[in-house]
């Protein structure tokens, strides 16, 4: 009976130690991140880890290409570094801060590597995906290697790489893939955007209205007669895509503007000539077309330019939007003149207000820029 007892309390010792060891032992890294396949499952809209294997880009909904990349804005992950099934991958919204580090254009060598990557589970070119990426590290690094914030943005040039002595349609396609998977706005959010990209220089309390050219309290912001709104200069019945997040609530074409010019002005093309607005003065209209005060013909042309650029209908969701020469394209995914917004780019420079503007919605939104305003002798490369 003591040999029992004895052999009873060393098992009882045993056990708790062996429960010790168990609870001081570390959990592996691999157990705070999720498989691609999990990630596939919980698409929830959770922040996760999500760990797995560089199998190429995604272009679209059921495309990945694994080779020749034309941009650095995304990569899809699979368990496995051999996977041909998209079904089986995660797409992966590339942050601009992490592109130069983690596209393929850029570092093609990484395909098969494996990455962890963190950020919100929800679907990307309509794909489970993971999007706002706040980190990715590779297997060898097991670090972060987010650059400091404080460190200056990729320069202009640098940015425009791939588009170097292009010209005509593989200019403008060189164009379309460097700006192209731009972060999203809700349309809700353009109203602060506004208050920042188009505030007045002299009055951070102010933005300055676009036809108008007045400035006026970004808190009266609103549907009233005298309250300032969205703008959409292409106008959003022109392929009919309405306040959708994209090409509806893109900052690059988005301006403040009067609530009654807004209405007056409503969905017309662009041209020269007819009646002068009377609240508006240097603004006419008549009723096919709209010509802006001469301060900003050249501002119209270039958002234009960019629209006719970044939306080509490659994804699924998205206009494929066009210049023509003509006026009363209604719904169609037209707008005009495109003779005359040539004349206004011309006409009207570039000015530092407009490169203000570009370098907030790069760094501060959207992360793309307009190459018009960056480069405006494109525009006679592409459309002359």
């Amino acid at each position: 009976m003591r040999l029992h007892a004895l052999c009873k309390k060393t098992w009882v010792m045993s056990l708790l130690v062996f429960a010790l060891v168990v609870s001081l032992t570390p959990v592996s890294q691999a157990a705070a991140s999720l498989s691609v396949s999990q990630a596939l499952e919980n698409q929830n809209n959770s922040v996760q880890a999500v760990k797995g294997y560089v199998v190429g880009q995604p272009t679209g909904t059921s495309t990945v290409i694994t080779s020749n990349y034309p941009n650095d804005y995304a990569l899809a992950l699979a368990d496995s570094a051999n996977e041909t099934n998209t079904d089986k991958m995660v797409y992966v919204q590339i942050p601009s801060n992490l592109r130069s580090t983690f596209g393929l254009q850029s570092r093609s060598e990484l395909k098969g590597k494996s990455l962890t990557v963190t950020g919100t589970l929800t679907p990307y070119f309509s794909h489970p995906g993971i999007k706002s990426v706040t980190s990715i590290s590779t297997e060898t690094e097991g670090t972060d290697p987010t650059p400091d914030p404080t460190e200056p943005t990729v320069p202009v040039e640098d940015y425009y790489r791939t588009a170097a002595g292009k010209t005509g349609n593989t200019l403008k396609t060189q164009l379309h893939n460097i700006i192209d998977h731009h972060t999203e706005l809700s349309y809700s959010s353009v109203w602060e955007a506004l208050k920042k990209t188009d505030e007045d220089p002299a009055n951070a309390n102010n933005v300055i209205l676009l036809y108008t050219g007045r400035s006026q309290s970004k808190s009266t912001n609103g549907g009233g007669v005298d309250d300032w709104n969205r703008e959409h200069v292409w106008a959003k019945s022109h392929g009919d895509f309405g306040t959708a997040m994209g090409p509806g609530t893109d900052l690059h074409h988005l301006r403040p503007t009067d609530v009654s010019v807004n209405g007056t002005r409503g969905n017309l093309d662009f041209d020269n000539g007819g009646t002068e607005h009377s609240e508006a003065l240097g603004n006419y209209f008549d009723s096919d077309s709209w010509e802006p005060r001469d301060e900003v013909k050249g501002d119209v042309a270039r958002m234009l330019f960019y629209m006719a650029v970044r939306y080509e209908g490659d994804v699924s969701d998205e206009p494929d939007l066009e210049l023509n020469n003509t006026v009363n394209n209604g719904t169609a995914p037209y707008h005009g003149k495109l003779s005359v917004l040539l004349q206004w780019n011309a006409e009207d420079p570039v000015d530092d207000r407009e490169r203000r503007r570009n370098d907030i919605i790069y760094s501060d939104y959207q992360h793309n820029r307009n190459p018009f305003i960056d480069h405006p002798e494109w525009v006679n490369e592409i459309w002359n």
